[in-house]
């Protein structure tokens, strides 16, 4: 089988028994791993360190080394996210739906975890102990295969999480792929049998290289070629703190705006307010008509004239295209046609305008005045994300506990045969 086979019999051993596990069981092994982060803290950040350094040295783009990094804050996010899942519900065994057939057979459909699932991720160390905490609760072992660059991060972390699960839980349910060698994908891709479904999540690249190459089910995650449509009737000091917090907060994330599209009768005062926000921050890739609207250009702005290829771009770093339309109807247009589907905003006081740019905008997450950055299995209450899913079967959206779970049906008769 290859270099996983001990692993992935292991992983099938450990969630057979995981998917007998109560939520009490799960909910103290996740205390348990939560508190075993916390008291590896220095050797956790010690080796994210070792990470980072080496990022810069090969020259990653600060913007991208900023998901690489830990710091205590973040440790404790993590540990927060832990614990948010302990308090949800349990996903397994829930009965969804029941009926009784005009023969009399009772029917009911009741939720099972997926099984072993593997995600392949790019240098977000977060998503190690977001997406473990999220498999254990739903009843899933989980293989993980980070990037090279979290190496050393992720190595401690899984260390520490099995750790603690050495104290209440099964440790085998988490595995880390870590030789860094790029034959690990392509092995844990082939896994028919063994992993039941994999979750890609990062870039285009990445993302791409799964879904050709699986021979497994695979729950795509995607890019986020997000957009803010800045409608007439908007608050022009509200469009510039939604812009700014959807574009600087943190640039090199999926829910990163990436085209602001401006509707004409706005452009005037909204584009110079907007240079001189960004000013030194970001640099804007404007058409024609964007550029002549901001005058005069203040101090320290960066400006390109947009191409074609702007409009399809994740950039990933302080970087805006914008452009002005006409309508709602040509935003609309221009979001669906270049959009990657994942979030959308319109800034607007015009309910009606509001209500159609929902309804129309075909991506999994649409904003009325608000930051796109809200994208996040945490914000929604989901404890953590596998990801945020721009597909439309099975999961969309952040995917919480709900993605990990899949249906069974238990049918009861009365000694039926079928005639």
């Amino acid at each position: 089988m290859g270099t996983f086979e001990n692993t992935f019999k292991s992983l099938k051993t450990a969630q057979a028994a995981l998917a007998l596990q109560d939520r009490k069981a799960k909910d103290l092994a996740l205390g348990k791993a939560a508190a075993a982060i916390e008291a590896a803290q220095e050797d956790i950040l010690a080796a994210n360190a070792r990470d980072v350094e080496k990022a810069r040295a090969d020259g990653i783009k600060e913007a991208l080394v900023d998901r690489l990094v830990l710091n205590p804050k973040r440790i404790k996010d993590i540990c927060d996210g832990i614990s948010q899942v302990t308090r949800l519900e349990d996903p397994v065994g829930r009965i969804k739906a029941g009926w009784r057939t005009s023969i009399g057979l009772a029917i009911e459909q009741t939720t099972v975890p997926l099984g072993v699932v593997a995600i392949i991720y790019e240098s977000r160390p977060n998503v190690t102990a977001d997406a473990f905490s999220l498999a254990y609760k739903a009843g899933c072992a989980i293989l993980l295969r980070g990037s090279s660059a979290a190496l050393e991060s992720n190595r401690a972390l899984v260390k520490a999480i099995k750790n603690g699960l050495k104290e209440g839980g099964i440790p085998g349910a988490i595995e880390l792929a870590d030789t860094g060698s790029r034959d690990e994908v392509d092995e844990i891709l082939s896994a028919r049998g063994w992993i039941d479904a994999v979750f890609p999540r990062g870039g285009a690249d990445l993302i791409r290289r799964v879904v050709n190459n699986a021979k497994v089910p695979v729950i795509e995650t995607g890019e986020g070629n997000c957009h803010i449509y800045v409608e007439p009737s908007a608050d022009i000091e509200n469009a510039l703190d939604i812009i700014a917090n959807a574009k600087l907060q943190r640039p090199g994330v999926c829910n990163a705006v990436e085209t602001i599209l401006v509707h004409r009768d706005i452009a005037g005062p909204l584009m110079p307010a907007l240079a001189r926000r960004l000013a030194g921050k970001a640099e804007l890739r404007c058409d024609w008509e964007s550029l002549a609207c901001i005058g005069l250009l203040p101090e320290g702005l960066i400006i390109q004239d947009a191409v074609e290829e702007d409009w399809f771009t994740e950039f990933l770093d302080n970087i805006l295209a914008v452009k002005i339309v006409n309508s709602l109807d040509e935003a609309v247009t221009h979001i669906n046609t270049y959009s990657t589907n994942h979030s959308e905003a319109i800034l607007t006081n015009d309910l009606r305008s509001a209500e159609e740019f929902c309804r129309r905008v075909d991506s999994a997450c649409v904003y009325v005045n608000a930051s796109t950055r809200f994208t996040d299995g945490g914000i929604f209450g989901f404890g953590a994300e596998m990801g945020i899913s721009n597909q439309k079967l099975h999961a969309r959206g952040p995917m919480g506990l709900e993605a990990l779970t899949t249906i069974k049906y238990c049918i009861t008769g009365s000694g039926h045969i079928r005639e």
